[in-house]
């Protein structure tokens, strides 16, 4: 895993453009603290830096094919790239590296852009060809590496992070303020767009080209439908090169089959020439990842594992019992609130827009203490999204099944009435959940799926947002951009798959640039066998109810490692990684976020309500609402502000005077 940046002209590389490479990539340093390398030509310049993994001794970058008319900067691993190899080899392709960067160089040469369809992997990279003067930006299926992009004055400006973008100097950190209602509903920005004006990410799946001054982007992957099915439907076949699984008979046939494309992508996931280690929260997902691994690593598997101080919020416990379980050698790190403030400013400066999940935080502890062992980590993100693992599946699915008969069985007026005037008197703890539900909620998808689930529902927002952003306030435009892909007709099947295929390419996007940043930030890479492509395409044939069965989760993977993991590991609900955000809201770090919110700089912004934000931290600390998320949004969004806009650079935040802990700690 390493970092990279570029620019490239339609016209004439200047000297200045030249001279800001260096720049570009220092700034990204963290992610390639091993190595780096610059090349330029007339019109195109890369920057690389290198975390190195494969190929220590020739795995050097910028690097081109035979005769200098083709450079690659690649951020990533090819895991089949040795298969591939033999194929280019066969070919008369030469070789004068083992590794897998220079792989992609020889199929690019051999395919075009339709290299990307040969690869097996999670990658990022620029091709720039020479003789035709044209660049190629690819990103990986999934959407596992980020890559970003600009096109400003005739230059194509890229790289693996914002901030190398904006240290070009050729576009300014301008906000993108018709998004930020997006951004604190769903906690990610669906489309190709950033919170930066001009700057976009290249979506996954998706090449884009630049030549002659023009730049374009095409789709080359997506879950798969049958031949059959798209030709039922009218649609364009985006074709994947992996071979058909074939669809099981019962449902016993379709575990066995997944954990035997499990295993075999953590086996992918071991290539390394370094040490590696596993994420273990002791939750489902990576307490099967690690004992599938544990076996195949020819020494003890080395685990690495974070919790908070107050008891409530540790999955300690369950971690260690895995541990002990596959004979793995457990490492922790237990972290408090001065920690977790003392770590939040770096760490949006790392992300480059506002943290969308507070659990990014201990996120980066667990990558430092990693970094002390190994350099790659392999976690098991993407499993939720894959095989319906969130709690809000179960709850959406039985709203919209009751909503449409609570809405076709009683008259509109009855439902208002109910809503207004029944719910309101019911005891709070009922209250709370019948407002959320279907007798509170409209029967349509933006409202039961997205609204409902949002950081800060519109409702909200129209108080808690100034009045140009209030006013302005669209459900269609706000979730618009993920009903799309709800609506989108590749999703198929019912509304569990459509819901599935819509988080897929939208909140675990967001997901998996959190995991890149916050590994990065301490410069080791990690890996998601739930995301091998080819695991991800068979999960997708399968029938909703082999994923979620009544309010069993991810029924799938607990039958594949029935008998692998404790019982008490494979039947404990999804805990989330919960952080004690709002106690600390409560306690004396409440003073300190409202320093931030209610100050000079913020209220002269004209992004926020301030009256609204004073109420509603006063009413979450009085314990009359939940104001978590709400305050989490807002207090990351106007320190991004403070960072990128205002260019204040990284800003530590005061600490409160210390006082005795309220909770029993955790002893790690």
């Amino acid at each position: 895993m390493c970092g990279i940046a570029g620019i490239v002209t339609a016209d004439r590389l200047r000297a200045e453009e030249r001279a800001h490479l260096a720049g570009m990539g220092d700034v990204i340093a963290h992610r390639g603290p091993d190595d780096s390398g610059t090349w330029a030509d007339e019109r195109a310049g890369f920057v690389f830096r290198r975390l190195s993994i494969i190929d220590l001794k020739t795995g050097h970058q910028p690097l081109s094919n035979e005769d200098g008319t083709v450079w690659i900067v690649f951020n990533g691993e090819i895991y089949n790239h040795a298969r591939v190899r033999c194929v280019l080899e066969a070919s008369g392709h030469v070789y004068r590296t083992r590794s897998d960067t220079e792989t992609i160089v020889h199929a690019y040469e051999e395919w075009g852009d339709a290299c990307v369809e040969h690869l097996r992997g999670m990658f990022a990279f620029a091709i720039w060809d020479a003789r035709r003067r044209r660049l190629l930006l690819a990103r990986d299926r999934l959407g596992i590496k980020p890559l970003y992009w600009t096109f400003a004055n005739d230059r194509l400006v890229f790289g693996s992070e914002i901030k190398a973008i904006l240290k070009s100097g050729l576009v300014p950190p301008d906000v993108n303020a018709a998004r930020i209602p997006e951004l604190l509903a769903t906690r990610y920005l669906s489309g190709p767009e950033t919170l930066f004006t001009g700057i976009f990410k290249l979506l996954p799946g998706h090449v884009l080209t630049f030549q002659d001054g023009e730049v374009r982007t095409r789709q080359y992957w997506d879950l798969p439908l049958s031949a059959a099915e798209a030709a039922e439907r009218g649609l364009d076949l985006v074709r994947s090169p992996s071979p058909p699984t074939g669809r099981p008979r019962t449902f016993r046939a379709a575990a066995r089959r997944f954990r035997d494309l499990l295993e075999e992508s953590i086996r992918l996931r071991l290539m390394s020439d370094v040490p590696l280690g596993m994420f273990l929260s002791g939750g489902l997902d990576s307490s099967a990842v690690a004992a599938l691994m544990a076996p195949m690593v020819d020494h003890q598997l080395q685990t690495f594992s974070v919790a908070f101080q107050d008891r409530a919020y540790s999955e300690l416990t369950y971690a260690r019992e895995v541990v002990k379980a596959i004979g793995a050698q457990g490492h922790e790190i237990v972290i408090d609130e001065a920690d977790f403030f003392g770590a939040l400013p770096r760490l949006i400066w790392h992300e480059d827009e506002p943290i969308a999940h507070s659990s990014s935080i201990p996120l980066y502890f667990v990558s430092r203490l990693a970094s002390e062992h190994v350099k790659v980590v392999l976690t098991g993100e993407g499993s939720d999204e894959l095989l319906a693992g969130y709690g809000k599946y179960v709850r959406a699915l039985w709203n919209w099944r009751l909503g449409g008969l609570y809405e076709a069985s009683l008259p509109q007026r009855g439902r208002q009435w109910i809503g207004g005037h029944v719910v309101p008197r019911l005891p709070a703890s009922i209250g709370r959940y019948a407002r959320r539900s279907f007798l509170c909620v409209p029967h349509r998808p933006d409202a039961t799926f997205f609204d409902n689930f949002a950081a800060i529902r519109l409702a909200d927002q129209q108080q808690l947002l100034a009045p140009d952003l209030a006013g302005a306030l669209d459900a269609s435009s706000v979730y618009g951009p993920s009903l799309a892909y709800f609506t989108e007709p590749r999703a198929a099947g019912g509304v569990l798959q459509r819901l599935l295929y819509a988080d897929t390419k939208t909140y675990l996007v967001e997901l998996l640039m959190k995991q890149d940043q916050m590994s990065m930030a301490t410069s080791i890479e990690s890996r998601v066998p739930f995301l091998d492509h080819v695991l991800v395409e068979y999960v997708a044939s399968l029938p909703s109810r082999w994923k979620l069965a009544g309010l069993t989760t991810k029924r799938l993977l607990r039958e594949a490692v029935k008998g692998l993991l404790p019982d008490r590991i494979l039947e404990r609900p999804k805990m989330g990684f919960p952080v004690p955000f709002g106690n600390w809201m409560r306690g004396p770090w409440q003073n300190v976020v409202r320093d931030v919110l209610l100050d000079r700089r913020t209220r002269e912004r004209g992004v926020t309500n301030p009256q609204a934000v004073d109420q509603l931290l006063r009413a979450h600390a009085k314990g009359e609402t939940d104001g978590s998320d709400r305050i989490w949004s807002l207090l990351n969004l106007e320190l991004w502000f403070r960072t990128f806009i205002d260019r204040q650079g990284v800003q530590s935040l005061e600490a409160p005077p210390r006082t005795a802990p309220a909770t029993e700690p955790m002893v790690a």
